[in-house]
């Protein structure tokens, strides 16, 4: 259900949650490997915002979607940006996070689990025709992410763990 209130209010997505709601809102959250979608209509000033976990899950025929997942969590938030009136195809996506949490103590051949939730998200923007206006993924260390429902903008500062290279590995 779409969330209104008349003051700007703050919510804050913890992993597996999603939210949606009007120009009322700005949603915050931390990303380490996990990755945000935001979409915003710009006409309706609606937007949503997912805090997934993990690419894809291995969800059992007939169980509920499940927000910790990077497909589930897209399709809850399409259903409800639907409810609302607003058309996936009309929205603006922006993606963050995918981080490196462990730099050097993966092997450089094998796909960082943040690598992984960064590409399903393009991966499933792509499915679902939206597109993508800007990102902000890998890199090493975590992502603070502030999204203004109102303007659309989405505010991001990546935060290097003490002692780590300031440089992206990925290729």
């Amino acid at each position: 259900m779409l969330k209104r209130a008349s003051p700007m209010l703050d919510i804050f997505l913890q992993p597996g949650e999603y939210f949606v709601g009007d120009a009322t809102y700005r949603v915050r959250t931390l990303l380490g490997s996990c990755v945000s979608i935001t979409l915003w209509h710009p006409g309706m000033r609606v937007g949503a915002m997912s805090h997934f976990i993990l690419a894809s899950g291995g969800r059992r025929r007939g169980a509920s979607l499940d927000g910790r997942y990077g497909e589930d969590a897209l399709v809850l938030m399409l259903g409800e940006l639907k409810r609302a009136g607003v058309a996936a195809e009309q929205c603006h996506a922006k993606i963050f996070g995918g981080g490196d949490m462990f730099p050097g103590q993966v092997k450089k051949d094998v796909l960082r689990i943040g690598d992984r939730n960064g590409e399903e998200a393009r991966a499933l923007l792509r499915r679902h025709n939206i597109k993508v206006v800007s990102e902000s993924l890998f890199g090493v260390g975590h992502r603070q992410i502030v999204f203004d429902v109102s303007t659309g903008h989405v505010w991001g500062r990546q935060v290097r763990p003490i002692g780590s290279e300031a440089r992206n590995d990925r290729k």
